[in-house]
């Protein structure tokens, strides 16, 4: 495996632990383990328990056991291509990305395995306009791994390597 793959992989572990760790803090070392449980962090910025049963913007909610599986085995589906990509992919830009992909997957696939759903609890808002919904580190580093590998595939055009002049026969 390649330096840039074995960064890539570590990454995302790296990405995994950390946002495992955050939730436990948040549930176990806060306090904050029942809904509508809240902190004030700043005037824009709570810590809000969120037991998040869908997927991205609440799309797709299991709300039965069978739905919940059928979930963990997609995202799982999800996160095992998103590795196979990393396997194979060679630019280091994509492959960081994809990291933050994979680590964020996997923390959510564990929280759904866990518990039936996904600890969310970062919530930015202004006032009672909220840009986003109540999110995660996992969702967090999804996001900036897909918005990263978007606009690279859509405006970043990568330098082709000169291509070497084929030698003509001498002899011919």
């Amino acid at each position: 495996m390649t330096r840039t793959r074995s960064l890539g992989f570590a990454l995302a572990a790296l990405i995994f632990i950390a946002d495992q760790a955050i939730k436990a803090w948040i549930v176990d070392g806060l306090g904050l383990s029942y809904p509508g449980a809240v902190r004030e962090v700043l005037p824009f910025f709570d810590l809000r328990f969120v037991q998040n049963i869908g997927v991205s913007l609440g799309l797709l909610p299991a709300e039965t056991a069978t739905m919940r599986w059928l979930l963990v085995g997609l995202t799982g589906v999800i996160a095992a291509g998103v590795a196979w990509w990393m396997v194979r992919e060679k630019n280091r830009h994509d492959m960081l990305a994809l990291s933050l992909v994979l680590g964020g997957a996997l923390g959510n696939i564990v929280d759904r395995m866990r518990f039936g759903y996904v600890v969310d609890y970062a919530d930015l808002h202004f006032g009672e306009w909220r840009p986003f919904l109540v999110f995660n580190v996992a969702d967090a580093a999804i996001t900036i791994g897909v918005v990263i590998l978007l606009i690279r595939a859509l405006f970043v055009r990568e330098k082709q390597k000169p291509e070497a002049a084929p030698v003509e026969n001498a002899n011919a």
